[in-house]
């Protein structure tokens, strides 16, 4: 736990906060009662919020947005180069690279490509943003075969480095850690990493997903019938990351459109561990009622 969760959780305990303080979660999103489909569609959005580019923006130290509307990517800057999260589809590529020159920053100096998984909205685009950069790609193991399958306009994808749960990506003294969270894929990948902000550090988690999609099967998947317990083995790895700025695959998973209008008030809006747990509490309960609902279909 950082410094800053426990004086946070302290303050909250003494009733010095309040659930309307910046980076607290709002008591009306809270208690909304939300279907799977409904979630799944905050997530992704329109076709054309999926395409239309967002505001770039800095989130916390050297984590920058440079993606669409409701797919998120990420730039990590460091003075040896930088780490692109996410190339999404890769029509987004151009928007998402002109992104990170709007910053200031050089695309010829993107030297990692990372992603959270091996789906077409989060790492279609590989190839291209390699073929652009000189980046090398790297992707956990168990999302290599998705990942192989996918080659949009016949391009073969990329892998320039095969992760594992637990390794490290290191470039320019960042460090980023890769956390197998299976279940929305076979290889989805949460990352963290470190963030300082005026002298305190922050622990930032980038969640892959944890998500149930429409027509996922939970219950007698032929093709992974591991499934549910995957999912129960993400939700079990997120609660025990700390996290003081959530961020995610999706930006509405961590509210980003609210949090960009209270920029600039003294508390960095990102900074919101109770957001973080708020997310989870929301997606696991979503994630509990269509596996019951599917064990009570599959038992009739």
């Amino acid at each position: 736990m950082s410094s800053y969760t426990r004086l946070l959780a302290l303050a909250v305990a003494c009733g010095v906060l309040v659930a309307s303080s910046p980076g607290l979660a709002r008591p009306s999103a809270a208690q909304r009662t939300w279907t799977l489909e409904e979630l799944f569609q905050r997530n992704v959005g329109t076709k054309e919020q999926q395409y239309r580019v967002a505001t770039p923006h800095k989130i916390i130290d050297n984590i920058w947005y440079v993606g669409t509307e409701s797919l998120a990517s990420f730039l990590v800057t460091t003075p040896a180069g930088h780490i692109l999260i996410n190339s999404s589809y890769e029509g987004n590529v151009p928007t998402i690279l002109a992104s990170v020159e709007k910053l200031g920053f050089k695309t010829s100096d993107v030297k990692i490509i990372l992603g959270s998984h091996a789906h077409g909205d989060h790492m279609e685009g590989d190839a291209a943003a390699k073929q652009a950069t000189g980046a090398q790609v790297m992707a956990m193991a168990e999302d290599v075969p998705a990942l192989e399958r996918m080659r949009p306009g016949g391009k073969p994808h990329p892998i320039d480095r095969i992760l594992h749960d637990g390794e490290t990506v290191t470039l320019g003294g960042t460090t980023l850690v890769a956390h197998l969270t299976p279940g929305h894929t076979k290889g989805c990948t949460t990352w963290t990493m470190k963030a300082t902000e005026n002298g305190r550090t922050f622990d930032v988690v980038i969640i892959g997903s944890v998500g149930v999609n429409p027509g996922f099967v939970l219950v007698g998947n032929k093709d992974n019938p591991q499934i549910a317990d995957e999912y129960l083995r993400a939700f079990k790895v997120l609660r025990s990351l700390p996290c003081d700025v959530p961020l995610a695959s999706h930006p509405a998973m961590y509210h980003m459109a609210d949090k960009l209008k209270r920029l600039g008030q003294s508390l960095n809006p990102f900074i919101d561990p109770a957001g973080y747990k708020a997310e989870l509490d929301l997606v696991e309960r979503v994630f509990n009622e269509t596996l019951d609902a599917q064990r009570k279909g599959a038992a009739k």
